[in-house]
């Protein structure tokens, strides 16, 4: 079936993540790397003194991208075996070398290694645009950082913050995430050139029992790939765990992203803060008038299923049997590459909503002046007692004024408080103008925002400067 609309496509790839991406995961790439490892494996063993010529390894080299992948299909469908229908399909192409590809090798030198240069390139490739989204909140914060906003805890107004406060809230959770991203590929090992088991009897004995050469080998081949660190010990596998903890740091991220659009749709519902929105972008096919957070939406989404994908990762590690099963095949197949898809989708839709939130700084005044009297109580009991007043007294009067207030409030009108303690003899020598400036309240939050992002965004900043400044369209 050649019509691409009759059958099932992947919304990651038609949808939400990047074409980079894609192309990483791509079964071209796929293949060849595998075609890489199987030319870097004869070269070394040709450096070490194997009888493999230099003709060989030309022939390997000028064919590495004649990838036939009908042939393939074609020797995998006879074989049952999807490495060796490439060795075959590389092998047809390269009849000279065809006797020495993948030698000593099993399948797993061709697939874990070629799993952990992907997961390692996309985790460099998924950096780049955790930092661009690092610095784009950062940006959002300073900009906003004196501009009071009701504070919630428990969705409940409370103290007052600042509208950047609060996005350095959004954007610590994203600088903790690089730190996990930034461990996990500074530390993460190639599986190099192990056998069938883990031992390297193979290779022992293609160099003649030279322990030597067989370690000169793993390591020769493990640094042409730019590893500096190799699994130390295996079975035919890598540990399963590498992609727990990779996983692992890909689900801190939908962590973040998902709280981001959680508040971010509590802001929309409250007016104060509103995602983009195109000029023509329709929010309900009937309620002509909504203008819906469905970026937000659409990014707290995504972001629980790749939560989800952690779970079978972690239970593909814990069941595997000795020296491996293959029970983890398919299930790899389906989460590795999802998790960087959604991953990637998750930056995207960052990078589109950062750059341009819009803030309404009149919504946000006014919800602030409904609910500071309530919040200035405090500090006028405090003035009115150095004053000379009873402070049990002046509680008690408070809290009927607040009641009364609230209810008027309750009642659809406005909040009367301080016309009511402007009436009570009890506070008639307070300032209780000065007493509803909002910027009174914020504590620190200006001087909190200056200082995160001089202490840790811009060391960010200086070690990834070609990483700044960049915004995503949505293609759809």
């Amino acid at each position: 079936m050649n019509d691409p609309d009759s059958v099932y496509q992947n919304p990651l790839i038609s949808r939400y993540a990047s074409p980079e991406m894609a192309a990483l995961w791509s079964p071209r790439r796929r293949i060849l790397t595998w075609r890489r490892l199987w030319l870097e494996l004869a070269r070394a063993q040709r450096q070490l003194g194997l009888n493999i010529s230099a003709e060989q390894i030309a022939e390997m080299e000028q064919r590495l991208d004649s990838i036939d992948f009908n042939a393939a299909a074609a020797h995998e469908r006879r074989l049952r075996h999807d490495v060796m229908a490439h060795v075959h399909a590389f092998g047809d192409v390269c009849p000279t070398a065809r006797p020495i590809i993948h030698l000593g090798a099993t399948s797993c030198y061709v697939t874990d290694n070629t799993d952990l240069i992907l997961i390692r390139d996309a985790l460099i490739q998924l950096r780049g645009e955790l930092v661009s989204a690092i610095d784009a909140l950062a940006r959002f914060a300073e900009q906003w950082k004196s501009l009071p906003c009701l504070g919630y805890t428990h969705f409940q107004p409370a103290q007052l913050v600042t509208v950047g406060k609060r996005a350095t809230l959004w954007c610590y959770e994203l600088v903790l995430d690089l730190e996990e991203f930034e461990r996990r590929i500074s530390r993460l090992p190639f599986l190099g050139v192990k056998g069938t088991t883990g031992t390297q009897a193979s290779f022992l004995a293609l160099f003649d029992g030279d322990h030597a050469k067989v370690e000169a080998l793993d390591r020769i081949v493990s640094e042409r790939f730019g590893f500096t660190d190799r699994v130390p010990v295996s079975g035919q596998t890598y540990t399963r765990k590498l992609d727990t903890q990779v996983l692992g740091a890909l689900a801190g991220l939908a962590e973040s992203a998902h709280r981001f659009g959680t508040d971010l749709r509590l802001l929309a519902h409250e007016r104060e803060i509103e995602e983009p929105a195109d000029s023509a972008q329709v929010g309900s096919s009937a309620m002509a008038y909504k203008r819906n957070p469905m970026r937000a939406e659409r990014l707290c989404s995504i972001a629980r299923f790749l939560m989800a994908l952690h779970a079978p990762t972690a239970q593909t590690a814990a069941t595997q049997w000795l020296e491996r099963s293959l029970d983890d095949s398919a299930i790899r197949r389906l989460t590795l590459p999802q998790a960087f898809l959604a991953a990637d989708a998750l930056l995207a839709l960052y990078l589109n909503i950062v750059p341009g939130l819009s803030v309404n700084p009149a919504v946000v005044a006014r919800h602030v002046a409904d609910e500071l009297p309530f919040m200035a109580t405090e500090n006028l009991l405090m003035q009115a007692v150095r004053l000379g007043g009873d402070r049990q007294e002046l509680h008690e009067r408070i809290r009927q004024h607040s009641w009364a207030a609230q209810a008027e409030v309750n009642a659809g009108r406005g909040n009367d408080l301080i016309d009511r303690l402007r009436r009570d003899p009890h506070f008639e020598r307070l300032d209780l103008d000065a007493a509803l400036d909002p910027n009174h309240y914020t504590g620190r939050a200006a001087a909190q925002v200056d200082q995160f992002v001089t202490d840790v965004i811009d060391p960010i900043r200086a070690r990834y400067p070609d990483c700044l400044g960049r915004s995503h369209d949505l293609r759809v």
